[in-house]
C-alpha cells in the first residue's frame, strides 16, 4: 500500500511539473514583431482558458482555417486582450476560432500564437 501511494504521489508530481511549463513565443519576421518574445506564464494560460469557458465565446467562422503565420481576414473583428491575461500579451488582439484562442498582431493582422 505504501508503494502504491508513493507511486501515485510521484505521478502527480510529474504531471504538475509538465503543466507548469512557461510558453515562450518568438514570432518570425513576417509578423512585424521580429525578435519579440512573449512569455505566457501558467497562471495566465489558466486565466485565458477560464475566460473562454466562463464567457462561452462563440468561435469566429471563416472560409479558411485561422493558423499561426496567416493573416486574419479583414471581415473578422479582432478582440482586445483583457489585461488579466498578462503583460506580455496585452499589445495583441485575439480571435477565438475552432475552439482555439489565437493571438494576433493588430498592425499586420497576422496570427503570432495559438493558445491551446
Amino acid at each position: 500500500m505504501k508503494k502504491l501511494l508513493t507511486l501515485a504521489a510521484a505521478a502527480s508530481l510529474v504531471a504538475t511539473m509538465a503543466n507548469a511549463q512557461t510558453t515562450v513565443i518568438t514570432p518570425d519576421t513576417t509578423t512585424g514583431t521580429a525578435g519579440a518574445t512573449i512569455r505566457i506564464e501558467p497562471e495566465y494560460r489558466t486565466k485565458i482558458k477560464s475566460y473562454v469557458t466562463e464567457r462561452k465565446l462563440r468561435p469566429v467562422e471563416t472560409r479558411e482555417k485561422i493558423v499561426v503565420g496567416a493573416r486574419v481576414p479583414t471581415e473578422v473583428e479582432l478582440e482586445a486582450v483583457p489585461s488579466d491575461w498578462g503583460p506580455s500579451v496585452t499589445k495583441y488582439r485575439y480571435v477565438y476560432s475552432d475552439n482555439r484562442v489565437m493571438l494576433v498582431d493588430p498592425a499586420t493582422r497576422t496570427v503570432v500564437h495559438e493558445i491551446d
